[in-house]
């Protein structure tokens, strides 16, 4: 497992990126995700210059490729601008209207992590109160965001 603490030109209160070399999800996959988590709670603001490409690459040990392609299908959906020569910066963008297919999309995915960590062995009560929580993180960065006046 890597951990990205913060690059030497970035502000100590950058936000964590993890992922894990080991694990069946490509790295693109776990480097997206792990940014539209930090987008979605609030930890980066619009305005905010990201790592660049070559830069974040070079402190996960992963190609540039890897790190460009999940730029790339951040900037697809609205997260990122990207510019040669200027790197990328995050975007305000609008909380979608989710369509009946992405809530469905959304409870097979759910079901399917659930089902793994039953199969895993997770106990039901511990399923439940890291789901609650995992909710309760991401809902109070969001509000603790909006109430200090940053967006």
């Amino acid at each position: 497992m890597y951990t990205v603490d913060r690059q030497s030109k970035m502000p100590k209160d950058t936000p964590v990126l993890q992922i894990d070399l080991a694990s069946p999800v490509s790295v693109y996959n776990q480097i997206t995700a792990g940014l539209r988590t930090l987008f979605v709670s609030g930890r980066f603001r619009p305005g905010d210059q990201l790592p660049t490409v070559r830069e974040l690459a070079l402190d996960l040990g992963v190609h540039h490729n890897t790190v460009a392609e999940a730029y790339r299908l951040l900037a697809l959906e609205g997260w990122l601008d990207l510019r040669r020569g200027r790197g990328a910066t995050v975007l305000e963008r609008p909380s979608p209207n989710a369509e009946p297919e992405a809530e469905a999309q959304f409870v097979r995915r759910l079901e399917e992590v659930v089902a793994k960590a039953i199969a895993d062995g997770v106990p039901n009560g511990t399923i439940a109160v890291e789901l609650d929580s995992a909710r309760r993180k991401v809902f109070s960065r969001k509000s603790f965001i909006r109430e200090s006046g940053r967006r």
